[in-house]
């Protein structure tokens, strides 16, 4: 018999009352007409030999519940579900949008849930338990995990909103090029969530119709609503990443105007200095018969007739309206 060294194990009798439980308790348990949960760490070798030979899993869903690479889905027969689920990252130095996954097993009578990294999801239904607050049956805990999951995304999604409205407020304030880099870092972030969020909301639409015994009308209405929700938040998440999208076609086309403009000053200045600067060098080779040389006021002259010659052609250029920048 493998001994197995879960995260979480809880006993949940007929009337909702939760217990901790040890591995030795673990595998003496019977169904009792309420479920039990194990939470495992899919990274433990001695949690895969159990899934394999112990657990009365099917091995496609063993190796389900054990792969690296998992995208949000749900799959059932028999009364038996296997569900993949993903929260956001919440762990100190890790992005949100590095979403971790959930990996479930459930029938009436079991609850089997994997996890390679830290979901403070999971820890919230476990401290439930702890409070005898928990679900009552294996119905409920796929409910309740999916809406913790939802409530963690939420204040994630309305900080890249509020990121997103300071950026289009500065943006009215002026161009800045640094926004570049945090607009760009909004569009990944909308990119990464939403390509989970998206098969997560079919996952939990799919859920309510699932042909199993262990949910109940409630359970359903649950996820039901949790569907509207993650659905929200989709909509919102495409509508953050339009918005950052415009914010940088704005931000772009302001940088471009403005780099115009400085152009366009910058050659009305050389226009303005090349007849001067012709003048200027045309007088100062160094051969015989340049007039003044021997005037003492021949300078003072060709002076007055070079600022003449500048205010002539800012004249011609206000004229031709080449002043008037927009």
């Amino acid at each position: 018999m493998s001994e197995v060294n879960p995260i979480f194990s809880f006993s949940i009798d007929a009337d909702g009352r939760a217990t901790a439980i040890s591995w030795e308790q673990v595998v003496q348990w019977r169904p009792n007409g309420g479920f039990l949960w194990l939470h495992l760490d899919r990274n433990d070798e001695k949690t895969e030999e159990w899934l394999h030979t112990e657990a009365g899993i099917d091995a496609l869903s063993a190796e389900a519940l054990l792969a690296d690479e998992t995208r949000p889905r749900i799959e059932t027969a028999n009364g038996e579900t296997l569900a993949i689920l993903r929260g956001v990252n919440l762990n100190p130095g890790s992005d949100p949008e590095d979403m971790i996954a959930v990996r479930l097993w459930i029938d009436k009578d079991r609850v089997i849930s994997m996890e390679g990294r830290s979901l403070l999801a999971i820890r919230d239904i476990a401290k439930k338990l702890e409070e005898q607050r928990g679900p009552k049956t294996a119905g409920d805990f796929l409910a309740t995990l999916s809406a913790r999951l939802i409530d963690r995304m939420g204040p994630v999604i309305a900080s890249l909103e509020d990121d997103l409205d300071a950026l289009e407020e500065s943006l009215i304030e002026g161009p800045d090029p640094s926004i570049r880099e945090e607009l760009s870092r909004i569009r990944r972030m909308a990119v990464a969530l939403r390509r989970y969020l998206g098969p997560q909301r079919e996952v939990i639409t799919r859920a309510v119709t699932e042909d199993a015994d262990w949910l109940d009308k409630a359970n359903r209405a649950q996820l039901r609503e949790c569907s509207d929700r993650i659905t929200r938040y989709v909509e919102e998440l495409d509508a953050g990443r339009e918005r950052a999208s415009v914010t940088q076609d704005e931000l772009a086309a302001r940088l471009s105007e403005q780099t115009n403009r400085t152009m366009y000053v910058l050659s009305l200045v050389a226009a303005l200095f090349l007849p001067l600067g012709f003048l200027t060098g045309l007088l100062g080779i160094n051969v015989a018969g340049i007039p003044g040389t021997e005037n003492p006021v021949a300078f003072l002259v060709v002076c007055v007739f070079l600022f003449l010659v500048a205010v002539v052609e800012l004249v011609f250029f206000w004229r031709w309206r080449w002043l008037r920048v927009a």
